[in-house]
């Protein structure tokens, strides 16, 4: 990570939202750079575009033109100073392939575990799981915080907790999941950093419907 951004505040910034690989991102949002908040955060005003202020999406990474460079980076809180609204900038190095999300993105709170298979046994012969909590869940994948830095690209598995006592409510374990996008969680959050996983299902058309009905009963039983 580079140290940190030396620009003036009200600089003009052009921002572009993240595109896979081989695309050409469109710089099509207007904004003004604030200030620097550390090496890996700074502040903007709200992006504009049409002459609307567009919403904070935590899980869009972002492209920002800023003179002759350009940064990536996620919005992951929204900051008052006086009567103004800014969005903190959390600076990031991964590269990765921008997945558009086909699956309505159900923003509920739930314990949940993971793991890899290439942690060690315990003694038991077994793999210890590690404690998380969701962001949010869908019929196709998931983001969730975490105490633990993946790769993006690398896979895990996800294990969700019974929701109620309706049948498609029960939990689900061994959801093989790929890493999307990974970032530090915001300061003050019990989890140091939060992730976005896509299902990798496979021929498995069976645990496709399951995770389905899951995320169904997850609308249903939280009125989302």
């Amino acid at each position: 990570m580079a140290g940190e951004l030396k620009v003036r505040s009200g600089t003009k910034l052009q921002i572009a939202k993240d595109v896979p690989i081989g695309q050409e991102p469109e710089f099509n949002l207007v904004s003004t750079f604030y200030k620097a908040l550390d090496e890996s955060a700074f502040l903007i005003s709200v992006p504009m575009q049409g002459g609307k202020a567009i919403e904070q999406d935590e899980a869009q990474k972002l492209l920002i033109r800023i003179d002759d460079q350009i940064i990536s980076g996620y919005a992951d809180d929204v900051v008052k100073d006086g009567l103004r609204r800014y969005w903190k900038i959390r600076r990031v190095s991964e590269q990765r392939q921008f997945l558009q999300r086909r699956d309505e993105r159900l923003n509920v709170t739930l314990p949940m575990q993971y793991m890899q298979q290439t942690w060690p046994l315990n003694a038991d012969g077994k793999i210890d799981r590690e404690d998380g909590m969701t962001l949010d869940v869908s019929a196709g994948g998931a983001s969730f915080y975490l105490n633990r830095r993946f790769d993006v690209g690398e896979l895990c598995e996800l294990f969700l907790p019974r929701v109620g006592t309706a049948p498609e409510g029960q939990a689900l374990g061994n959801l093989v999941s790929a890493i999307c996008w990974m970032r530090e969680a915001p300061k003050g959050s019990m989890y140091r950093f939060a992730c976005g996983v896509q299902f990798r299902f496979g021929d498995d058309e069976a645990e496709r419907s399951r995770v389905s009905d899951y995320a169904g009963n997850l609308k249903k039983k939280f009125k989302l």
